[in-house]
């Protein structure tokens, strides 16, 4: 499945990420929002997908959510959902401002 094909979609995020951890190996990068995968899928990276859980301002394990969004790094094989509360709006530039603690050392497109 692509990962555009999850936009709209409800999707379960587990979180190995959650908010306020730190990243294993840039110990410089403190996690602002929680992230993690979706479990038995395949990115183009070769590892399950990964998403940013946002509009929570708690830590998770777990959370199921609906997928507004796809940042697309343009430069690699690895997208990342956007996941939010089932209703919950989002604007790119929300996006943008919660993700830019990990995105901002990559290139990206923003898909809806």
């Amino acid at each position: 499945m692509n990962a555009r094909d999850y936009i709209g979609k409800m999707v379960n995020v587990e979180m190995d990420r959650p908010l306020g951890s730190v990243h294993p190996k840039h110990t410089h990068i403190i996690y602002g929002v929680n992230y993690g995968f979706i479990p038995n899928t395949t990115s183009g990276d070769g590892e399950e997908l990964d998403a940013y859980v946002l509009g929570v301002n708690e830590p998770l394990q777990t959370f199921k959510g609906e997928c507004v969004a796809v940042i697309h790094r343009t430069a690699e094989n690895d997208d990342k959902l956007v996941v939010v509360p089932q209703g919950q709006s989002i604007t790119d530039e929300q996006i943008r401002t919660q993700t830019h603690f990990q995105e901002q050392y990559f290139e990206s497109e923003i898909w809806r």
